[in-house]
């Protein structure tokens, strides 16, 4: 980007930053510059398009092009940010959470299907990272309480202050720890995780934006099951009569999430959720 004296347009810089990104091998140059764009202007994205003429102030411009150096850096858009929209929700995130995606939504749009219909649902969250599904499912249900456990503590911190944005700390209890370790004794309605399911051997072949992600989130083992065998082994324990187990997988996993359930002789799978993309991304787990 030039650095003199030459008045940006947004029309002007917008198309500047497409190219450059594109150059960078960035995936979406055009919605990524709009995005980073509009938060630096703090308008929406249709503000551009009205306003394509408007110059940029002295600082707006130093702003952007510091959000652009970053995400040349193939830093996530999220990351630069610090914002991500989940089930209608803004959620802040850091590189010490998972950035939430609209795959998980399906996950918490089939919870909340299945628990419609229960009185003052206990729900634990394993994984909160962000707290995304956590707090949208207490934001759908009112009655609803939750436990949410992370093992890492910056997660926590970030989960908290979700929390708090969106007046639903009072019914949620936060825990630092590993999978189940922290509710030793407490009985769920429901089970809910994002576990890490990416195989180590694969964490090669991802994103650089991906791999800027922290890989407490992402790497599920050798074969990327590791946290659903815990879950699976351990979560009878842990769910009420007539409880259930909601699980996220990655393409391809489904079905060896629910053999690995049959397998254990406790859990039925009473059904496995594609994705809006076809993917079968939700296994529930029910007890026989």
């Amino acid at each position: 980007m030039k650095n003199n004296k030459e008045v940006w347009r947004i029309d002007t810089i917008l198309n500047w930053t497409r190219q450059y990104f594109g150059e960078k091998g960035v995936e979406n140059p055009r919605l990524d510059a709009e995005v980073l764009l509009s938060h630096i202007l703090r308008k929406d994205r249709i503000y551009l398009y009205v306003h394509f003429d408007q110059p940029l102030e002295s600082g707006e411009l130093a702003a952007f092009r510091a959000a652009v150096k970053k995400r040349a850096a193939r830093l996530p858009v999220a990351y630069i940010t610090g914002i991500r929209e989940f089930m209608g929700l803004d959620f802040e995130v850091t590189p010490a959470v998972l950035i939430p995606r609209p795959d998980t939504e399906i996950l918490v749009e089939t919870a909340l299907k299945m628990l419609a219909t229960v009185d003052s649902p206990q729900l634990l969250d394993l994984g909160t990272g962000s707290g995304a599904i956590c707090i949208s499912m207490l934001a759908n249900l009112q009655s609803a309480k939750a436990v949410t456990v992370d093992i890492s503590p910056e997660a926590i911190m970030v989960a908290r202050g979700n929390a708090e944005k969106h007046g639903v700390t009072e019914r949620l209890t936060f825990c630092q720890g590993d999978l189940f370790a922290p509710v030793k004794g407490q009985i769920f309605h429901a089970i809910l995780s994002n576990p890490p399911y990416i195989p180590e051997d694969d964490m090669v072949s991802l994103t650089p934006e991906v791999r800027q992600e922290p890989n407490l989130a992402l790497v599920g083992g050798k074969d990327g099951l590791d946290f659903y065998r815990r879950i699976i082994h351990e979560g009878p324990t842990y769910l009420a009569t007539g409880g259930f187990i909601a699980l996220e997988v990655g393409i391809g996993q489904a079905e060896q999430v629910a053999n690995l359930a049959e397998e254990g002789g406790f859990f039925t799978v009473s059904e496995i959720v594609k994705d809006y993309g076809g993917i079968e991304r939700v296994v529930v787990l029910t007890q026989k």
